[in-house]
């Protein structure tokens, strides 16, 4: 019987950055969480039909601060992403702890 030597995700991610709840690892999970938000703002925005510097002006921030986070070039305030959910999208932010 042949076996199958399949690397799974997870696996590659342990190898590289550490097994979770390792130092290294949750600066990787962090970043990533912070990459994954601003693709879902980006992605929200688009398909409400929106520019960046509409979103700003109905949340009360600019265009190159929208930008940034959508880029992952800035971290984003909990204050500040309520108002992008609610007053830039018309939304509610729900979180989950896990």
């Amino acid at each position: 019987m042949k076996k199958n030597n399949i690397t799974t995700l997870d696996q590659l991610i342990d190898k590289k950055y550490g097994k979770k709840g390792t130092p290294k690892r949750e600066e990787w999970e962090q970043g990533f969480e912070t990459f994954r938000l601003g693709v879902m703002i980006e992605e929200e925005r688009t398909k409400m039909g929106m520019t960046q510097e509409q979103l700003a002006e109905k949340c009360g921030t600019n265009r190159s601060y929208i930008s940034r986070i959508e880029n992952n070039a800035s971290d984003i305030r909990l204050s500040t992403l309520m108002k992008i959910i609610q007053q830039g999208f018309g939304k509610h932010l729900n979180l989950t702890i896990s």
